[in-house]
C-alpha cells in the first residue's frame, strides 16, 4: 500500500468535527525529530532537510493529502462533567496509512485555537512538548501502551503563562484520539444524536476482528464489543501504569483512549522513591488521581462509557443495564490478572499465589517505610536474582537496607520453589525491571536546556531512553534517585 493521508473520522460529518485552517507562526526551528517513528510510519521526508515539511508540522501550510480538523469531545474533569472540550489546541493533519496498512492520527498539539478553544490561545510552551516527547517515547520503548512523538517544533514566538515562555508544537501520532469523552459528547450533550454511528466507527477501525472467521457477524452488537473491548484495554493499560511507578496525574474521561493508549503527559511523573499515595499534578490538590487510585478511576471511566452505551447494547432497557454492568464488573478481576501477571515477573516468580500475599505485602511495607527508590529496588532485585549484582552500576547507585536484605532471604527461598524456566523467568525479570525511566528532574533538567535552545543533551537523553532495560556505559547519571534539592514533586498541565 502506498502511504498517505485518509480522512475517515472527518467523512463522519460536521457534528463530529470543524475545519482548522493553518495558524503560522513566525519562526518556526526543528527541536526534535523521531527518525525510528517515521521509518515505521513510511514517512517520507523530514522538517531537517525539507523546509517545506518544517512549515507544515509548524502549522504554517498544509501537508499534500491533509484536510485539517479539530474534534469536538465532552468530559468528566475531576468528577465535573463539561459538556463541550474538543481541541482546544489541536489540529488533527489527519488519518496516515502505512505501508502495511495501519491507520494512525497525526496531530498537531499547540498549533492555535480552534472552535473548541474556549478563550484560550491554543498554543503551547515548550516545556510541555519536550516533556510529552520525552515521556512518551520513553513509555512506548518501556512496552507500555502509547501516542507517540514524531517531531518538536520551536515557534519562534513567546507563549503567556505564569511568565513569558518560548512557544513549541509537537506532532503527535496516536492510534486514535477517540475517547471516552467523545462517545459521552454525543450521548449526552446531544442526547443521544450519532452515538450509533461513532460506536460503528469505534469498533470497525480498532476492534474488528482481523478476519472474518475469527468472530460469527451479528454475534455482538458493536456497542457489547466496544465495551468488552475498552474493559480489557484500560484493565491492562492501568496494570502496566502501576507496575512501573508511574502517575498519569489527569485521568479525566477526556484523556481516556478507547484504544487503550496513555495520552495526555502533562502532569505525569514516575515516582522516585515509593510512595501509595504519590500524586504530582499541580491541580490535584484531592489526590484524586493518585498513583493508588488509578485503577479504579480507570474502572469509573469505564462505567461512564457503559453508561453511554445503554440504548445501544440492548432494545430492553433492563436487559441492557444487567449486559452492561456484567462487564463492567469484569474490570477488577482482568486488572488483577494483567498485574499479577507483571508482579511476578518483577519479582522473578513463576506466578504468585495466595500464599505469597504475605511476602509481597511485606517488600511494598520496606519500600514504603524505607522511602526506597521504586526503579532501583525492582532492578535492585533483578541483579540479585541473577549474581550480576557487582556486574551493574547499582552497588553507586542503590544501598539496600536491613530490613530488606532479611526480606530478600525469604524471597530467594520462594523463588527456589518456582516451577518455571529459570532462563524464561530470568529474561522475563530482565524485560520488566527498567535501568532507567524518564525521572522527573532528567526531564526538568531537559525542559530548562530546551527553553535556552540547548538540545544536545536532551538529544542524549532520548537516545538513552530508547534501550531501558539493560545497562550503558554513563547511566550513573541517567539511572541514579535525584538529591533532595532536585526533586520536582509537582507538574503542572500545558495549557
Amino acid at each position: 500500500m502506498t502511504p498517505g493521508f485518509d480522512h475517515s473520522y472527518a467523512r463522519l460529518g460536521p457534528a463530529f468535527s470543524t475545519p482548522q485552517p493553518p495558524d503560522p507562526v513566525s519562526a518556526p526551528a526543528l527541536l526534535l525529530w523521531n527518525q525510528a517513528l517515521a521509518d515505521t510510519l513510511g514517512w517520507s521526508g523530514d522538517p531537517q532537510s525539507d523546509p517545506q515539511q518544517l512549515a507544515a508540522l509548524a502549522g504554517n501550510q498544509p501537508l499534500p493529502e491533509t484536510e485539517p480538523i479539530a474534534t469536538v469531545y465532552a468530559g468528566h474533569q475531576f468528577g465535573q462533567y463539561n459538556p463541550q472540550l474538543g481541541d482546544g489546541r489541536a489540529t488533527l493533519l489527519g488519518e496516515w496509512l502505512t505501508p502495511a496498512g495501519a491507520r494512525f492520527d497525526v496531530q498537531l498539539k499547540g498549533a492555535g485555537p480552534t472552535a473548541y478553544s474556549r478563550g484560550g490561545d491554543g498554543r503551547s510552551p515548550i516545556g510541555p512538548v519536550i516533556r510529552e516527547y520525552l515521556v512518551s517515547e520513553a513509555m512506548h520503548t518501556l512496552g507500555v501502551p502509547t501516542t507517540r512523538a514524531l517531531a518538536a517544533i520551536a515557534t519562534g514566538e513567546p507563549v503567556i503563562r505564569n511568565q513569558i515562555e518560548p512557544g513549541a508544537i509537537l506532532t503527535r501520532v496516536a492510534s486514535s484520539h477517540l475517547r471516552v469523552g467523545t462517545v459521552q459528547y454525543f450521548a449526552m450533550t446531544r442526547g443521544g444524536d450519532e452515538v450509533a454511528s461513532l460506536v460503528d466507527y469505534v469498533v470497525d477501525r480498532h476492534f474488528k476482528p482481523p478476519h472474518e472467521g475469527d468472530a460469527k457477524v451479528g454475534e455482538e452488537r458493536p456497542a457489547v464489543t466496544l465495551l468488552e473491548s475498552v474493559c480489557e484495554n484500560f484493565a491492562r493499560l492501568a496494570a502496566h501504569w502501576q507496575v512501573l511507578g508511574f502517575v498519569h496525574g489527569v485521568l479525566n474521561t477526556d484523556n481516556a483512549l478507547l484504544c487503550g493508549e496513555t495520552i495526555d503527559y502533562g502532569p505525569c511523573a514516575f515516582m522516585d522513591h515509593f510512595d501509595p499515595k504519590a500524586c504530582f499534578s499541580s491541580i490535584d490538590r484531592q489526590g484524586r488521581y493518585a498513583w493508588s487510585n488509578q485503577p479504579g478511576i480507570m474502572h469509573w471511566n469505564l462505567a461512564v462509557l457503559a453508561e453511554c452505551l445503554l440504548p445501544l447494547i440492548n432494545d430492553n432497557a433492563e436487559t441492557g443495564t444487567q449486559m452492561a454492568q456484567e462487564i463492567v464488573d469484569r474490570y477488577p478481576a482482568r486488572f488483577h490478572a494483567h498485574h499479577q501477571r507483571w508482579l511476578a515477573a518483577k519479582l522473578g516468580l513463576d506466578n504468585i499465589t495466595e500464599s505469597d500475599a504475605a511476602l509481597v505485602q511485606s517488600f511494598h511495607d520496606i519500600m514504603a517505610a524505607e522511602t526506597l527508590d521504586f526503579t532501583l529496588t525492582f532492578r535492585w532485585l533483578t541483579e540479585m536474582a541473577n549474581n550480576s549484582l557487582e556486574h551493574s552500576p547499582l552497588p553507586e547507585l542503590f544501598n539496600a537496607p536491613t530490613a530488606l536484605m532479611d526480606w530478600a532471604d525469604t524471597w530467594q527461598s520462594r523463588r527456589r520453589a518456582n516451577t518455571g524456566d529459570p532462563a524464561a523467568i530470568e529474561i522475563s525479570m530482565r524485560s520488566v525491571n527498567p535501568t532507567i525511566i524518564p525521572r522527573n528532574h532528567l526531564v526538568q533538567k531537559a525542559i530548562k536546556l530546551s527553553e535556552k535552545n540547548d538540545l544536545d543533551w536532551v538529544k542524549a537523553m532520548a537516545t538513552r531512553s530508547q534501550h531501558p532495560f539493560e545497562w550503558q556505559s554513563g547511566d550513573i547519571e541517567w539511572a541514579r534517585a535525584p538529591e533532595l534539592e532536585e526533586r520536582v514533586t509537582r507538574t503542572f498541565c500545558g495549557t
